[in-house]
């Protein structure tokens, strides 16, 4: 009787020889935790425990809805975001469990999913249905590689066939700027001050949209104890902190789970103090001495506001107000980054202010409006030229063709009225 632990491609497995008979078992792709369950499985037959030698039956296999069920319970309900949960509940149940639902999890092939990303992408003959864009084939990609993983984790299946498939996730990169759509440093104004006329009460969320770049989750969610004011406003310390985001009908962090800092203009910190006394004499007068918790912006009868409300009741009759055309509440947040970009903030600046996961985000929204060089920088190149004591005397004689003679009489016999000829040479 033998106990030994072989490798076959990627994975260690245990060797089991007794009275003629081979059983093997998978271990994993660790040699070290390979060779513990060999010394251990060594113990146990030497103590007669031959409970590893006798015949078990096989695990019903998983389908692939049966297995996403499952990692959708025990994984990403307690670990993800609410929206990011709904958002692979969608994919599965648009796309994913209608094409791979029935399969058993060791069937589905990397051919299969490169053959029906690619009939997403072109689909045949097909007038009901456009085309699916590269950032919804990217989240397609993402939801079934996440539960492929986790089935090989679990050893469901020996290795992922969605990993790696960069030709369907990489974003378009012209789409994205397309869709990036902001409004110019006069139509800001122009919105504005519509929004200053159309609806006044909800001009300091417009200008803390345009003026902070917040998503709409966070502006919403904004409380008085989330802004920094500073002592005055030449004080640089005032900004605004950002760690609530509304999404889906519930309070929960901003995006990539991490709060960030966004500098405070002085024109929004004046609107913002006008607007904090006021609500601070309103609860005042109710009896409350502390706003710190109150939303910055609630709606009218003191609940979160609703985007859709906020969009149709307000936004669009301001853009139609200033003449505007129709665009995005987002689209102020692109505002924002545009023109930080334009007056010459750096990228890594703007990646910060913005939240965004990575500057390579910054870099594909924005990176077409960093101001282009031009001859200026490769004059810049050149070395400096040096000038010598007797360079004006040389640049006069070239540019006026008058001899240094006749400069010498100017001012007297014998001299000059001033030392620097240089001066005089536009007078001659």
């Amino acid at each position: 009787m033998g106990v030994k632990i072989r490798k076959l491609r990627d994975k260690w497995y245990l060797v089991i020889d007794h009275q003629g008979k081979r059983k093997k078992r998978v271990i994993g792709h660790d040699y070290k935790i390979a060779d513990a369950v060999r010394r251990q499985v060594e113990a146990k037959l030497a103590l007669g425990d031959f409970s590893l030698l006798e015949d078990r039956q096989p695990e019903p296999e998983f389908t692939f809805q049966q297995y996403s069920d499952r990692w959708l319970t025990e994984y990403a309900e307690l670990e993800l975001k609410p929206s990011s949960v709904i958002k692979h509940r969608q994919v599965l149940r648009l796309y994913l469990l209608p094409k791979f639902g029935q399969q058993s999890l060791s069937s589905i092939s990397r051919d299969d999913i490169k053959s029906f990303l690619a009939s997403l992408a072109k689909p045949a003959n097909s007038a009901s249905r456009r085309s699916l864009s590269r950032n919804s084939l990217r989240l397609i990609v993402c939801t079934l590689r996440v539960i492929l993983n986790h089935a090989q984790e679990d050893g469901k299946i020996d290795s992922n066939p969605a990993r790696k498939l960069g030709r369907f996730t990489k974003i378009d990169k012209a789409d994205q700027q397309k869709k990036a759509t902001a409004l110019s440093r006069e139509e800001a104004e122009r919105f504005l001050l519509s929004a200053q006329e159309v609806c006044p009460k909800f001009y300091p969320l417009f200008l803390t949209a345009l003026r902070a770049g917040l998503r709409h989750g966070e502006l919403i969610a904004l409380e008085w104890g989330d802004i920094q004011f500073g002592a005055s406003e030449q004080d640089s310390n005032r900004y605004i902190l950002v760690q609530h985001n509304w999404v889906n009908g519930r309070l929960t962090s901003p995006e990539n789970r991490k709060s960030r800092r966004v500098d405070m203009s002085r024109q929004l910190r004046v609107v913002l103090i006008e607007l904090r006394d006021e609500r601070m004499l309103e609860a005042f007068l109710n009896g409350k001495k502390n706003i710190a918790d109150d939303l910055v912006f609630p709606s009218e009868v003191g609940t979160v506001l609703q985007p859709e409300n906020l969009y149709h009741r307000y936004f669009l009759p301001i853009l139609e107000h200033a003449r505007l055309r129709r665009i995005r509440l987002h689209d102020l947040r692109h505002t924002f980054g545009s023109q930080l970009i334009q007056r010459g903030a750096s990228l890594t600046y703007v990646k910060e202010q913005m939240g965004h996961s990575s500057i390579q985000v910054t870099v594909d929204i924005y990176g077409h409006l960093i101001p282009g060089a031009d001859i200026s920088c490769i004059d810049q190149l050149d070395t400096p030229t040096t000038k010598s004591a007797h360079t004006p005397h040389t640049l006069n004689r070239v540019s006026t063709g008058i001899s240094l003679q006749v400069v010498d009489l100017i001012g007297g016999p014998g001299g000059i009225r001033t030392p620097d000829q240089g001066i005089m040479s536009p007078l001659l």
